[in-house]
C-alpha cells in the first residue's frame, strides 16, 4: 500500500512539474530577455529581478518534484566518485559554515560508477545542507568513500537493495540526530521537522529519487544526540575508465542557420523562437508534428533546415516520431529534444539514449542557444584533429 501510494503521488508530482516547467520557461526566460535590455538604473529592473528570483525558486521546486517522482532525464557518464568528491571539496566549507569541521576520507582505487555528475552533486549538496541544519551550534562532518560488497542477507533486510559490488558514499555528522519514527519518515515527500516556511520536505525524497534512478540505494542511520549517517550505494563498474571532463564551452551565437521549432504550448513556442532569433538563427515555428511536416514540405525543399528543436510529449505525434520522419526526409538533420520530463519517449527509465541531444525545461536563453550551437557542430572522423560533436 505504501509503494502504491508513493507511485500515485509521484505520478501526480511529475505531471504537475511538467506543466509548470512550460510556464516557468516562459516566465523566467522572458524576464531574463527583458532584463538584458534594461540599464542598471532602470526603475523596472528591481521588479523584474524579483520576478526572476521567484521564478528560479519555483524552478528549483519543480526539479525536486521531478527527482522525487523519478521522471528526470539523466545524462549518464562513467565517473570516479573520489574525483567528484574531490572537486566539490573547496566549496564544502563555504556550504556548511566556519563552525563545522569538514573531513574527507576517500579510499584509493575504489572503482567507477555510472551517474549524472550534476545530479550526483545535487545529492551531496542536499545531504551536506541537511547535516548543517542538524548542527545549529557547529560540529563535525565526515564524507567518505569505500568499496563494499553487499551480500544476500543485507539485501533481504533492505528491500531496495540488491546483492553485489558497490561504491559507497557516506555523509556523517555529530548533530542532534533523529528518533526512530523520524528516521522512518525521513524520505517521505513533504515530511519535514523544520518550522513553517523553512523547508519543503522534498530534499531527502529528491535525494532518494536520484539515487534510485541511478541504480543505487540509500540508507540512513541515526540516534537522538548521536548524529546521523547517510550511506549511498552505487553499483561498481569493473574495468571501466572515467569519461572525459566537461567539454569545451561552445559559443552560443548562431550564423543564420534555420531552426524548425515544434512545440504545442504556444507561449513556450514563442519563447524558444524569440531566444533563437535573438541569437542569430532563422526560425520556423510549428504547433505540432503534422504542421511541422507540412512546413518541411514547403521550406525544407527550398531552404535547407539545419536543426529540428522539438518538444517530446505532444498530442497525436511525439517528438521522437516527428524526428524519425523528418530524418528520413532529410538525412543528417540535427535534432534537439526539449521537455519537462520524458517518460520513455527518448529515454529508458529516465536514462538518456546514446547520441540524443536534450535540454530540460525550464531553461535560460543562453542554455538553449548553447545547446543548439553544440548540436550544430560538425561531426568529423576520429583522429582528424577537428572538433567532434559532443554528446
Amino acid at each position: 500500500m505504501q509503494s502504491q501510494k508513493m507511485e500515485s503521488v509521484g505520478r501526480l508530482a511529475g505531471g504537475v512539474a511538467h506543466d509548470f516547467n512550460n510556464l516557468l520557461s516562459v516566465i523566467n526566460g522572458f524576464s531574463e530577455l527583458a532584463l538584458d535590455k534594461l540599464s542598471a538604473g532602470d526603475p523596472l529592473r528591481a521588479n523584474l529581478e524579483q520576478i526572476q528570483r521567484a521564478g528560479e525558486s519555483a524552478a528549483g521546486l519543480t526539479r525536486q518534484l521531478l527527482a522525487f517522482s523519478r521522471k528526470q532525464v539523466f545524462e549518464m557518464r562513467v565517473l570516479d566518485l573520489n574525483h567528484v568528491v574531490g572537486e566539490m571539496r573547496p566549496m564544502l566549507a563555504r556550504l556548511v559554515g566556519e563552525d563545522v569541521e569538514v573531513r574527507v576520507e576517500a579510499k584509493a582505487e575504489c572503482g567507477m560508477v555510472r551517474a549524472d555528475p550534476h545530479q550526483l552533486e545535487q545529492v551531496v549538496m542536499n545531504l551536506l545542507v541537511n547535516s548543517r541544519d542538524a548542527m545549529p551550534n557547529g560540529g563535525k562532518l565526515l564524507m567518505e568513500t569505500a568499496c563494499v560488497e553487499l551480500d544476500e542477507n543485507y539485501a533481504n533486510a533492505h528491500p531496495d537493495a540488491r546483492a553485489g559490488h558497490y561504491v559507497m558514499l557516506a555523509v556523517s555528522d555529530n548533530g542532534i540526530g533523529m528518533d526512530e519514527e523520524t528516521r522512518r519518515q525521513a524520505f517521505e515527500p513533504f515530511f519535514t521537522t523544520k518550522g513553517v516556511g523553512k523547508g519543503t520536505g522534498l530534499g531527502l525524497s529528491m535525494v532518494q529519487g536520484i539515487v534510485t534512478q541511478s541504480g543505487g540505494h540509500i540508507e540512513v542511520y541515526s540516534e537522538p544526540d548521536h548524529g546521523t549517517t547517510f550511506k549511498i550505494y552505487l553499483p561498481r563498474l569493473e574495468d571501466a575508465v572515467a569519461d572525459a571532463g566537461t567539454p569545451k564551452a561552445v559559443p552560443a551565437r548562431g550564423d543564420g542557420e534555420t531552426v524548425l521549432v515544434v512545440e504545442d504550448h504556444a507561449d513556450m513556442r514563442e519563447y524558444a523562437a524569440t531566444v533563437l532569433e535573438n541569437y542569430g538563427y532563422r526560425v520556423i515555428k510549428a504547433e505540432n508534428g503534422g504542421e511541422a511536416l507540412l512546413l518541411w514540405e514547403g521550406e525544407g525543399k527550398r531552404a535547407h533546415i539545419d536543426l529540428l528543436l522539438t518538444d517530446v510529449v505532444m498530442p497525436k505525434m511525439s517528438g521522437r516520431e516527428l524526428a524519425t520522419r523528418i530524418e528520413k526526409l532529410q538525412p543528417g538533420i540535427k535534432v534537439v529534444f526539449m521537455s519537462g520530463y520524458t517518460e520513455d519517449a527518448i529515454a529508458h527509465h529516465g536514462i538518456l539514449d546514446a547520441g540524443i541531444e536534450f535540454i530540460q525545461k525550464p531553461f535560460r536563453p543562453v542554455q538553449l542557444a548553447a545547446k543548439v550551437r553544440e548540436a550544430l557542430r560538425p561531426a568529423v572522423a576520429p583522429g582528424s584533429g577537428s572538433e567532434v560533436q559532443g554528446t
